[in-house]
């Protein structure tokens, strides 16, 4: 019951909040459960120290973003890579990667660096369409590298440590990234797009230096909770404080004025994941309440007792999720769900959370509705129609990349079994 209300809820395009509250609401109504039982559920969902994470990371990102960061990370970049073919295609991977250790967010880490390499690309002799599809592809590692908002919300519904979570994103994070920058430079080479410049080691050092304070926020993050020296909260307050010390008085990208607009800003984003979780943690306890988790376990043992094809089962269901609904929102219902069973076939729950995340973020781009083709579309100013045609490629070589950490248990796990 409680999950055909919410479908048939969510296919009236209401926000997913919405669709969670109003459905375990009429629920518990229909079941005479009082309603005081929600209010327990939400309260204790959100009543833990990681979730803070959440915004300290999220306005963070913001801070950077406004900051013009994102200007300096793409000019180190282009200076690393611009002698290659397709070194400005290239450069949109790498400022992806690092930008995405710092924000944490998919969307974000689409529009900040596309917003810049999208024009520049198209003046370069790249194809705007093309331009869009490596922006689009390269955006999905926001919510893979840590520090992931997607992994903090795993962490915090299902009791895992988002230290080990952030840990297990690393490898599987720069392994796509590298992927799409290695597809990027073929596609460059045969379609002609882009120049070539001179190898300049002293450019690629002044660069670095310019930008070294940026660069080195992610190096202070996750080497500050790897090393034990932090919690992930604890990491993300550090971050904002980093952040506002850069963008405020190193570089004076920004001014006291500009703050208010920031925190309000994160403030209201932060403010849908937690009621997202609130409601979803209502949702699950319904849920389990009705014992759907034993039913998905009882139906992955009627096909197989296989832990290969469970995977692979998961991997569609998450694949198919991550076009639809947002991770966060996709993570705070569904986590809860599979991870007794998973755990049944002897996984992981770190393991799990990672190849979660993989998978929505492939989800990020996978035609008709992933939601960063309609980003990256957006600012390119293009059909989206453009932007799928193109991004086919990028999603065929990442799908082999999930095939390949999905059954190579040791890409997520390595790290943190140093830990």
């Amino acid at each position: 019951m409680t999950l055909v209300i919410f479908v048939v809820l969510l296919l009236t395009s209401m926000p997913i909040a919405v669709c969670l509250g109003l459905a375990s609401v009429v629920t518990l109504f229909i079941d005479g459960i009082p309603l005081s039982m929600a209010v327990q559920r939400m309260l204790a969902s959100t009543n833990s120290f990681p979730i803070m994470a959440i915004l300290f990371f999220m306005l963070s990102g913001e801070i950077m973003s406004k900051g013009n960061m994102t200007k300096k990370l793409i000019s180190v970049a282009e200076a690393c890579v611009g002698f290659i073919k397709g070194g400005l295609a290239i450069s949109a991977s790498l400022a992806s990667i690092f930008f995405s250790a710092i924000s944490g967010s998919s969307a974000a880490t689409c529009a900040s660096i596309g917003t810049i390499m999208i024009e520049q690309m198209e003046k370069k002799g790249y194809k705007k369409d093309f331009a869009a599809a490596v922006i689009a592809a390269s955006g999905i590692t926001g919510i893979v590298i840590p520090p992931s908002i997607t992994l903090v919300v795993y962490g915090v519904v299902t009791g895992t440590s988002v230290g080990k979570l952030f840990i297990g994103g690393l490898v599987p994070g720069f392994i796509m990234g590298l992927s799409i920058a290695a597809l990027s430079i073929f596609l460059s080479y045969k379609y002609d797009y882009g120049e070539i410049h001179k190898f300049n080691i002293k450019e690629i050092w002044s660069r670095i230096k310019e930008s070294a304070f940026v660069l080195m926020m992610p190096i202070i993050i996750l080497g500050g909770i790897y090393g034990g020296i932090f919690t992930p909260t604890e990491a993300a307050v550090v971050s904002v404080v980093y952040a506002l010390i850069i963008t405020l008085f190193v570089e004076r990208s920004l001014e006291i004025k500009d703050l208010g607009e920031i925190f309000i800003k994160s403030v209201i984003n932060a403010a849908v994941v937690l009621v997202i979780i609130q409601n979803a943690s209502v949702f699950s306890w319904i849920l389990t309440n009705d014992r759907i988790p034993h039913a998905v376990g009882a139906i992955c043992a009627s096909i197989s007792q296989s832990k290969i094809v469970f995977l692979m089962l998961m991997n569609i269901v998450f694949l198919i999720a991550g076009t639809l609904v947002t991770g966060s929102a996709i993570v705070a219902i569904l986590a809860p769900i599979f991870l007794p069973v998973a755990l049944q076939y002897g996984i992981d729950p770190v393991f799990l959370g990672v190849l979660m995340v993989i998978n929505l973020a492939i989800g990020y781009i996978t035609p008709p509705v992933g939601v960063d083709l309609y980003v990256a579309g957006t600012i390119a100013k293009i059909p989206i129609e453009r932007v799928i045609r193109q991004v086919i490629p990028y999603l065929l070589i990442l799908l082999v990349d999930l095939i390949i950490i999905t059954y190579v248990p040791g890409i997520i796990m390595f790290l943190p079994n140093l830990m």
